[in-house]
This record gives structure tokens, C-alpha cells and sequence, in this order.
């Protein structure tokens, strides 16, 4: 349990908390329509094909730039600062941790490719000293990222998180999603019987969280809100489409929701992407787990996807509404398209009520729950360190002179899919594969966590996918390379393979620290109710280019 000292919103529709709230209350939205003008071939960033979005205008662009730094990272830095400038806070002190959600951070732009140096960036300009660390969970980023806060405050390793969400659009994000037919030519209709795909999103979101003695005053002036617990767990599915019936979903919500009374909920803060299959996934999950009448909230329809700022951003604007004693209406909803009992409204609906529960999924199978409260309960929540036992560890480098291929095809074989692997997945594959010939896992373990770290993201991926965008004479978005961009893909197939349902998250730091990523283990161990954990280094940057050290841990009582 952690407590909210601050906020920011900064988007199209606003340079601040307020703002945005006072939009999304009088029905604006930030989606326009972009695409080639009659008569033209491409559009926006040379696309040929239509797409909605909400985008930043360049006034707005220009009002948020700061020399020597990318917008990506420009837009993260004034959400952080804004945030900060209503509290009082040292953030150049041990006891505070930058922890920034993005998917594809500078993607489109020339320097700091790598998120883990967009992140050194951001926290050198806010003034943090400590390390960053960047969550790159795919669409469920945000969320993880305020439970890793979660993790590390409750574990005493750090007094004070801040943690931003931020996201910039470009042809790579938008291409790629085209691939997929995953993308709305018109503004998105989450849960909507005429839904017919995303939209993306520009924004940058920020929560800086506290954990606090009960003796220590709130620096904004009240008790207030707290996350007061969350959970994430894989569906074990597949690495684009969700499990039909919400499987990975409804576990998360069950873990949250245990021992708790729906009643005391106003809202369910939902995903609602308003592409087929996740919102009647969602709408099973709902019901599957007794939340059908608890009334719904699906804000896309104003902001769109903004993926690696949605999870941060979609949880403030739900206790800033209520506080004001409101469940925001789903913006393009008019008829129920989902099989599914679900609550949703285009319209406002009053409540009395303190706490709501946010939903996230995302590729890779991955889907968490959070649920936050505002109480007078101001007593973090401690729990003791877990003890890790360290069952096996496997090496693999390229130095080695053997190919992933080769060690596949030499000491594995029987997996055909390792073949449309990108060389990340490959290695976290082979890795794990050779870790649980040695360690297998129990027959009632199947929620070990799968937490992996590097600092190169997806960079061989990225590469790829860029050569089937970068010429407009031979355009080809190729949706099999697409998906391997996001790093967290890599976890997602481990869970497939072993139909493993527990904890899979991905970290980019900016180098190697095995202290730094031993913390985060053993505090989420700590947090989850998982027993064992398979965990290390995957980092690779070519064929011949490779380094991995993963371990499968076990905890002690």
C-alpha cells in the first residue's frame, strides 16, 4: 500500500491534471483523423493508409520543447516537473527512484535509441540520482510500473517513486499496428457494437507515490489515495490475441479482489482498446469474476492508445472523477457489442463510493489488475524480504562461438516456433529451456514469475521491422516482426511454452547491475504470491552478438 502525493496529465487536451479532467468532463476528445488528402498517395509520416489519433500540435509541440533534448524525452520531463512542483520532495536523494512506463520510447528519432538512455536522460534533467529503470511490459507498462513502485516502497528500499507514463507516435508504432488491422481510420468505440480498432495516443503521465509512517504528514496538505494492491498474471495464450475467455484477466482480478467487497468499488477503469478481441475479453473477465454491475469506464475515446502513458494516466483521471463524485462516460459507446455482462455508459454516473479497480492487457499475454482507494488508512504496508534459494543458472554468450540455431537444433528441437522467434525471444527461450531441463518445475507450480532485464530492449527487432517501413516504393509493414519489438514478447513466449499464468515483466536498465535486479526480485517475490521466479540477464544485439545469465530461484520460508 502507497500513498499519491502528486499528479500530471500532459496530452493535447492539456498541460496538467486539471485540465485534461475538466476536458474529458465536457466530452472532448483529442482524436483526429489523419491520411492521405484526396488526390495523394501518402499521409501523415508518409503512410499510405488513413488512421485516428491524438497527436500533439506542433504549437503544443513547441511550448513543450527543451534544448538538448528529444520531445519524447521533453514530454516526460515537463510531466515530472509539473508533478513536483506541488509538493516539497529532495529527489536527488538515495531514498528516491525514477521509474519511467514506455513501449518504444525515442523509436522515432536519431539519438538515445535505447529507452534505458532516455531514461538517464530524464532523470539527470528532474535531478534524480538513483538508477532508472524503464518497464517495458507492452500496453500493460503503466500499471506495472506503479506496482513495481509499489514493490520496491514496500520492501524499504526506497522512501518515494516517481513514476511517468509517456508515449510519442510515429510511422514505426502506427505502421506496425497497421499490420495488424489493429488501427481505426475514425475516432475508437471501446466496447462499442461498431468497434473496429485502436487508435494511438501522444501523452506523458506522471504519480509520484510515497510510503509513509503513520506519523509523517502528507506533503499535499490530506490523507488521500493509495495503491492499495495489484497483481499480473499471463494468459499463456498467445503473443498478439488474448485468451478468449479473459483467463490471465480474471486471474489478476481474483487476486486483487480476494477478501475484498465489490460494493465498496465506483468504477472499473477497463483497457478498452475497442479492438475486437480485447474489449470481449474484458467483458468475459468482468463477469467471470461477479463485476458485471459494477459501472464501467473506457476513457480511449478521448486520449486514444497512449500505450506506455495509459495505465498512469487512465488511473489519475479515475480518482480525480472520483473525488468529484462521477464515473466518466465511455466517449463513442452507444450499443453494447460484447457477449459479456458489463455496465458501460455513454453517459456520467454519480457515485458515493472511494475506490475502483484499473485494468490493463497487453501483448505477450500479459494482463494486470490494480485496484486504488482513497482512506484514512495511511500505514504502508511492510513485508518481510524474500529469501531466494538459486536453484540453477544458465550462461550463454556468443563468445562461446555457437549460434542460438545451433543450440537449438543441437540440445532442444522440438518447438518449430523457435524458428519465427526474433534473436531476443530466441535466447530468453534457449535460456529457459536449458534452466528448467535442470530445475523443473513442480507439477502445482505454473505461477513462477518470469522477470527479465537488459538494456538493449528489442534493438535487433527494431531494425528489421525498420527495413520493411523505410523505402515508400517497397512498403511492406511485416506484422511477424512487429510484435518482436516489444521486448516483454520474449517473457510471453517462455509463458506460452511451459503454460506458465504468473508474473511476466520485462526491465531495461542503462547497464548491467546485479544488486539493482536482485532488489527488484526479491521484492516483488515479496509482493506476489509466487513461490519460485525465472529471472536474469537477456541481452542481445545480433546473431553474433549475444549475453544471457538466467537463474531459476525458489523462496524460502
Amino acid at each position: 500500500m502507497i500513498n499519491v502525493l502528486s499528479t500530471n496529465i500532459t496530452s493535447p487536451l492539456g498541460f496538467s491534471t486539471e485540465e485534461n479532467y475538466q476536458a474529458v468532463r465536457t466530452g472532448a476528445s483529442a482524436l483526429r483523423c489523419y491520411g492521405p488528402k484526396a488526390g495523394e498517395s501518402q499521409g501523415l509520416w508518409g503512410l499510405p493508409e488513413p488512421f485516428a489519433a491524438s497527436l500533439f500540435s506542433e504549437e503544443q509541440k513547441s511550448r513543450l520543447a527543451i534544448d538538448g533534448y528529444t520531445f519524447f524525452e521533453a514530454l516526460a520531463i515537463r510531466s515530472v516537473r509539473e508533478a513536483l512542483s506541488h509538493i516539497s520532495l529532495d529527489v536527488a536523494s538515495p531514498r528516491v527512484v525514477l521509474i519511467l512506463s514506455t513501449t518504444k520510447g525515442n523509436i522515432g528519432q536519431a539519438v538515445r535509441y535505447y529507452p534505458s538512455e532516455a531514461a538517464a536522460m530524464i532523470a539527470k534533467a528532474i535531478g534524480v540520482t538513483t538508477t532508472p529503470i524503464v518497464v517495458c511490459n507492452a500496453c500493460v507498462s503503466g500499471l506495472s510500473a506503479m506496482l513495481l513502485a509499489n514493490h520496491l516502497l514496500s520492501a524499504s528500499l526506497y522512501d518515494y517513486a516517481i513514476v511517468v507514463g509517456a508515449e510519442v507516435q510515429s510511422r514505426f508504432i502506427v505502421s506496425g499496428f497497421q499490420s495488424l488491422k489493429a488501427v481505426s481510420a475514425e475516432p475508437c468505440r471501446p466496447f462499442d457494437m461498431e468497434r473496429n480498432g485502436l487508435n494511438p495516443g501522444e501523452a506523458a503521465a506522471t504519480i509520484v507515490f510515497a510510503a509513509k509512517s503513520p506519523s509523517d504528514r502528507d506533503m499535499t496538505g490530506a490523507v488521500g489515495w493509495q495503491l492499495v494492491d495489484g497483481a499480473v498474471c499471463n494468459d499463456a495464450y498467445h503473443i498478439v490475441s488474448p485468451s478468449p475467455q479473459g483467463d490471465g484477466l480474471t486471474n489478476a482480478i481474483e487476486a486483487v479482489m480476494k477478501g475484498r467487497d465489490k460494493q465498496q468499488l465506483a468504477s472499473v477503469c477497463v483497457h478498452g482498446t475497442a479492438t475486437l478481441y480485447n474489449d470481449q475479453m474484458e467483458s468475459k473477465a468482468i463477469q467471470r469474476t461477479n463485476l458485471s454491475d459494477v459501472p464501467l469506464s473506457a476513457l480511449k475515446g478521448y486520449y486514444g492508445h497512449t500505450m506506455g502513458a495509459a495505465g498512469v494516466l487512465e488511473t489519475i483521471l479515475s480518482m480525480r472523477a472520483t473525488d468529484d463524485g462521477i464515473v466518466l462516460p465511455s466517449k463513442g459507446f452507444t450499443e453494447l457489442g460484447v457477449s459479456g455482462k458489463v455496465s458501460i455508459s455513454s453517459e456520467p454516473k454519480k457515485t458515493d463510493k472511494h475506490a475502483f479497480l484499473k485494468l490493463m492487457s497487453g501483448f505477450g499475454g500479459c494482463n494486470v489488475a490494480a485496484m486504488f482507494e482513497k482512506t484514512t488508512d495511511n500505514r504502508p504496508r511492510t513485508t518481510d524480504k524474500a529469501k531466494l534459494v538459486k536453484a540453477h543458472t544458465v550462461k550463454l554468450s556468443s563468445e562461446d562461438g555457437m549460434s542460438l540455431t545451433d543450440i537449438y537444433k543441437q540440445q532442444i528441437g522440438d518447438y518449430p516456433k523457435f524458428y519465427k522467434m526474433d534473436i531476443l525471444a530466441r535466447l530468453a527461450f534457449v535460456a529457459t529451456e536449458k534452466t528448467l531441463s535442470n530445475s523443473p518445475l513442480k507439477e502445482e507450480d505454473k505461477k513462477p514469475a518470469i522477470i527479465l532485464f537488459n538494456h538493449s530492449s528489442s534493438v535487433v527487432a527494431d531494425r528489421q521491422f525498420f527495413d520493411t517501413i523505410r523505402d515508400a516504393e517497397n512498403y511492406f509493414p511485416s506484422p511477424s516482426v512487429f510484435v518482436y519489438t516489444l521486448p516483454n514478447i520474449t517473457a510471453g513466449e517462455v509463458a506460452i511454452r511451459h503454460h506458465l499464468c504468473g508474473e511476466t515483466s520485462f526491465y531495461i536498465l542503462p547497464e548491467r547491475d546485479e544488486a539493482l535486479m536482485q532488489q527488484i526480485l526479491e521484492a516483488t517475490l515479496a509482493q506476489t504470491n509466487a513461490t519460485s521466479a525465472i529471472s536474469g540477464w537477456v541481452d542481445a544485439e545480433s546473431e553474433t552478438c549475444y549475453e544471457c545469465e538466467l537463474s531459476m530461484y525458489n523462496t524460502t520460508s
